[in-house]
């Protein structure tokens, strides 16, 4: 017989408003027992502390606070932390793998919104689509504009991937079903035949740069990747290149893409920046072949349910003694945005 596990929802309260409506919660309480509070923003007072005392199960989003050894200390009975968002990496270190405890993600979940929008502007990119619609206010009926931008075709391109990451999985597979665009993939990480297997073709930063129609990141945030792409790695790609980043803003030197944006025709899709956001003066916001968007590709409004029910299916296998689907281990976190 399946258990009903003691569970508590952390996370900001407008987090949670959005991400578990009547639905959500139906399939809650049809799984585990959910006490008072039902969700909670802190875990330092009184009352909370009484209920982590009873908990067996966090459910966490965005706006959980760190699981430090003193809120541990105050769930003896904790057993399991569930996150319904992307990386644990905010409340998630190494006192909570120090008691054993199953961690979860959503972040297949929330792959899935960024991979469309990566596609999207994958597509435009090709065509020049959103700088020529900015040039468009300045030339308005002086069509010579369309010619400024290099070529505008949807064919025999070739994309770039910089992390074989759940994103980069999922673009690389979109791409390859349109069978539009050669795909490079760079990643130091995953093995050449599991990048062939998945239509691309693996290859070293350095190589790929200067082929790059499009340049696409999808690396996690690491030491060791912090201005990846800087004045080097961008002086290297073709004239009339796109880069996109739906990643981190920390994978790309500012500095040096401003510079290669005024003054070399880097063309820029940018919904991650360093920092985020941009500084008002930054020149960034003016120039007419950078596109910016205030880190929306993520999973926002609706699309944050998707992530819920991985969380709550996540809560499902472990009340029936099911191993998870999608565990966040020391190592992998250590390698995973």
């Amino acid at each position: 017989m399946t258990r009903r596990p003691e569970t508590l929802l952390v996370m900001a309260h407008d987090t949670m408003e959005v991400q578990f409506g009547e639905a959500e919660l139906a399939r809650l309480r049809a799984t585990a027992r959910l006490g008072e509070p039902l969700c909670t923003d802190e875990l330092a007072s009184a009352r909370v502390r009484a209920r982590l005392a009873e908990v067996e199960v966090l459910i966490t989003s965005w706006g959980c606070p760190p699981l430090d050894d003193a809120v541990l200390r105050a769930a003896p009975n904790l057993r399991a932390v569930l996150h319904a968002a992307g990386s644990v990496r905010d409340h998630v270190g190494a006192a909570v793998f120090d008691r054993g405890l199953r961690v979860t993600t959503a972040a297949d979940a929330n792959a899935e919104p960024v991979a469309q929008y990566t596609l999207g502007a994958v597509l435009w990119a090709f065509k020049k689509v959103p700088f020529l619609a900015a040039d468009a206010r300045k030339f308005r009926e002086d069509w010579r504009y369309r010619d400024q931008r290099g070529e505008l075709s949807g064919r025999d391109r070739t994309v770039v991937l910089v992390g074989f990451s759940r994103v980069g999985r999922r673009v690389a597979a979109l791409l390859r079903g349109l069978d539009i665009a050669r795909v490079l993939v760079v990643d130091p990480v995953v093995g050449a035949d599991e990048i062939l297997a998945a239509g691309a073709e693996p290859a070293g930063l350095a190589e790929a740069l200067p082929q790059a129609d499009v340049l696409s990141l999808h690396a996690p945030s690491l030491p060791e990747t912090r201005h990846l792409i800087g004045a080097a790695e961008l002086a290297a790609l073709p004239p009339g290149a796109v880069l996109i980043n739906t990643a981190r803003g920390a994978l790309v030197d500012t500095a040096a893409l401003e510079h290669a944006c005024e003054s070399d025709g880097l063309h820029a899709v940018l919904d991650v920046t360093e920092p985020e956001p941009l500084p008002a003066g930054s020149p960034l916001y003016d120039l007419p072949n950078v596109v910016l968007t205030p880190h929306i590709a993520g999973s926002l409004g609706s699309e944050t349910r998707r992530m819920s029910a991985e969380a709550i299916g996540e809560l499902e296998r472990y009340a029936a003694g099911l191993p998870p689907r999608a565990p966040v281990t020391r190592h992998s976190l250590a390698v995973q945005a």
